[in-house]
């Protein structure tokens, strides 16, 4: 930003013509972005000589003549000259120096010229102007010499060259967010978002030419360039406003997956941690972390979530770490989120106190109050969207042959493109594992079916060994306390009921459980689904129930067992094998050794 001069008027007509030329940079596209990046100076201090311009110093400096009058479009002009030569990287050092920045001059009025910003001043333009790069005019100018009147002259003047160097004096040193400006890749940057203003202009659409953010340039990044984020990039709001991010509790960033928002602080980092932070960010909405919590603690298993998607952030060499907020441990490489909580529970009091992109003790995976938002709008869920999202990022990433991504992630990417398995179906599954399918032999002793088209004609029919029902029971600990729901009550009994019917399961072995355990002894499927009477509805004491059913002498010694409960309930141990069923979104009070199955 410009610098007012401590001894001028503000009703200067000189200043006044300056800043306004000022600001027709300012709101150029192009030009504004790098303007954001350097500091203009008309003070009594300029360098520049008492016939120039403007002198524009490599570390991000351009002095400009502190009385000179001019038109605001002449100072516009000479302004661009100068942001021209920094984005250009015209500061490289030449045997031929003069010869070098006169070429330099030449290449930067043809560019101008194309633009149409701004007037060149008179006294700068003497000719009509080669044409060719400036490496071209410095080989021909070191060839053939200078010439006499050159067809444009630096805005420096005639004597002086317009390219400064610091030279490492520190009263120029200009740095920002501790790093030297790339002024090349800034330039390029600049000229894509320039181009892609002019098409939207083009096309009728209402686009703001202001210069982008720092948050925004690297979304962006992701879009032009790294197609395994660039559709959730697409999808999502940066909230960059520090009364937002201070109402939020937001030190670095944090994302709201329902209401797609990603709050950002970009003025603590710089491009490099940026593009980290963002896509941790999108990261952790893409693998679905808010779904996947399943009555975990919040605040823990975003910690996990954070290792895991660190680990993989530092493999892929996606940006760089921030200064803080990161949580990172080698030792976790390979471990998915869920084996990571697992881990963590085990020292709580470490991990209560540790810092992530939010803030000490506070999650950067938002849970939104806007639980509706997606309803009211005609589309896909939102679940099956960011998956699609992201599955087909991962698509384009590999076809466009865009680099190697950790093993990892791509398992999981790929494990949440497929539908979600229902839950009765996994709990199918589990138990298909330990009661096989029944050995048949055909019989004559009672008649088939198929008998009644033609009952003169005797045909045998499939049936059971008679050995291979013995034994084929499971059994089933119901907790019947006054905190379990009576419609995950109907849903499980008519689950197991099912299941028990289609497998040929005999009898079901059930017990109740809330305060002390009420033996059902074997029921049929048929009286699990319609004819069991509820009985008890106290306390939550879960092992008698467990106990009764291994210590029963007539309940087979591989018989599993399956805990309905809403985890409300003791610690349990359970010596055999076993599995449990609860609602979706609470959790146990112990890690589970069987596997768990939620109901939706």
């Amino acid at each position: 930003m410009a610098r007012r001069d401590k001894g001028g008027e503000s009703a200067d007509p000189a200043r006044q013509a300056f800043e306004k030329g000022l600001a027709l940079v300012k709101t150029h596209p192009l030009y504004g972005t790098l303007l954001r990046h350097v500091e203009v100076n008309r003070g009594r201090n300029s360098l520049c000589p008492p016939e120039g311009w403007a002198v524009v110093v490599d570390v991000g400096y351009i002095d400009v003549h502190p009385s000179r009058r001019a038109m605001p479009e002449e100072w516009a002009r000479v302004i661009a000259h100068c942001l021209l030569h920094l984005g250009f990287g015209h500061f490289r050092e030449r045997p031929h120096a003069r010869e070098w920045n006169l070429a330099c001059c030449i290449a930067v009025e043809q560019f101008l010229e194309i633009q149409k910003l701004g007037r060149l001043p008179v006294d700068l333009a003497t000719g009509v102007l080669p044409q060719g790069g400036e490496v071209k005019l410095y080989q021909s100018f070191c060839q053939t010499g200078l010439p006499d009147l050159p067809p444009v002259l630096p805005v420096s003047g005639p004597h002086v060259g317009d390219l400064w160097w610091a030279r490492g004096r520190t009263t120029m040193g200009l740095r920002f967010g501790g790093r030297q400006v790339d002024w090349p890749t800034l330039f390029g940057e600049a000229l894509a978002h320039a181009v892609s203003v002019a098409v939207s202009q083009a096309g009728g659409a209402p686009v703001s030419t202001a210069p982008r953010s720092l948050a925004e340039r690297c979304r962006r990044w992701f879009i032009d360039h790294y197609p395994l984020l660039g559709s959730l990039a697409v999808a999502f709001e940066l909230v960059d406003d520090p009364i937002a991010l201070a109402r939020m509790q937001v030190s670095i960033a944090a994302v709201d997956p329902e209401a797609k928002e990603i709050y950002i602080d970009s003025r603590r980092l710089d491009e490099a941690s940026c593009r980290f932070v963002l896509a941790h960010e999108m990261l952790h909405v893409g693998l679905r972390h808010s779904a996947r919590r399943q009555g975990r603690d919040p605040y823990l298993w975003n910690v996990a979530c954070d290792y895991v998607i660190n680990g993989w952030l530092v493999e892929m060499g996606l940006g760089e770490f921030p200064s803080f907020g990161v949580l990172y441990d080698s030792d976790l490489k390979g471990l998915s989120a869920e084996a990571v909580y697992d881990r963590i529970v085990t020292d709580l009091r470490r991990f209560r106190k540790v810092e992530t992109l939010r803030g000490f003790g506070l999650g950067d995976l938002l849970d939104s109050v806007h639980r509706d938002w997606w309803t009211s709008t005609a589309g896909t869920d939102l679940d099956a969207f960011y998956r699609r999202c992201l599955a087909q990022g991962l698509a384009y990433h590999e076809e466009a042959g865009r680099g190697l991504l950790p093993s990892g992630l791509i398992e999981e990417i790929r494990a949440l493109a497929q539908p979600p398995i229902p839950w009765d179906v996994e709990l199918a599954r589990w138990f298909d594992g330990w009661l096989a399918p029944l050995d048949l032999r055909r019989t004559y002793a009672r008649p088939s079916r198929r008998q009644q088209s033609t009952p003169d004609t005797p045909r045998p029919r499939w049936t059971p060994v008679e050995t291979a029902l013995d034994g084929r029971t499971f059994g089933v600990v119901l907790d019947t306390s006054g905190s379990m729901d009576r419609t995950l009550l109907a849903r499980a009994l008519g689950a197991v009921a099912s299941y028990a019917t289609s497998r040929d399961v005999p009898a079901v072995r059930v017990v109740f459980c809330d305060a002390a355990p009420y033996d059902q002894g074997y029921l049929c499927p048929e009286e699990i689904a319609g004819k069991v009477r509820v009985r008890g509805r106290g306390g939550t004491i879960l092992q008698s129930g467990i106990d009764l059913l291994q210590g029963a002498p007539d309940f087979p010694a591989n018989g599993p067992i399956l805990v309905i409960t809403d985890g409300r309930c003791d610690r349990l141990q359970v010596k055999r094998e076993h599995a449990f069923l609860v609602p979706r979104g609470h959790s146990l009070p112990f890690v589970p050794k069987g596997p768990v199955f939620r109901v939706s």
